[in-house]
């Protein structure tokens, strides 16, 4: 079974990943903290551009095997539950020690 491409799809501009600026750290370790989420942050971005170019391709039919798309799709998801759950234990953690010293 054939399935004729959709031809009525606009081109979808692909966004750059937006700069990531970083304030001053102190060297108490920090900054290898702070690299490590600029970095899952850009890998987000990445695997997010990578998706929709995909899944553009494959709406356009210029995409020969579907299941690259789905799994870029499916990275870029879990990327993204991954850097929420980081996120997410990071300001428990905050709070946590912020009700210990007041």
């Amino acid at each position: 079974m054939s399935i004729a491409p959709v031809s009525s799809v606009p081109s979808v501009p692909v966004t750059p990943p937006v700069p990531v600026t970083t304030a001053p750290v102190a060297n108490d370790g920090g900054s290898s903290f702070q690299s490590a989420l600029v970095g899952a942050i850009n890998s987000v971005q990445s695997t997010q551009a990578t998706a929709d170019q995909l899944n553009v391709a494959a709406v356009t039919g210029n995409l020969s095997d579907i299941s690259q798309a789905t799994v870029a799709s499916t990275r870029a998801q879990v990327t993204v539950q991954l850097v929420s759950a980081v996120r997410n234990q990071a300001v428990d953690t905050f709070n946590s020690i912020m009700s210990m010293s007041a």
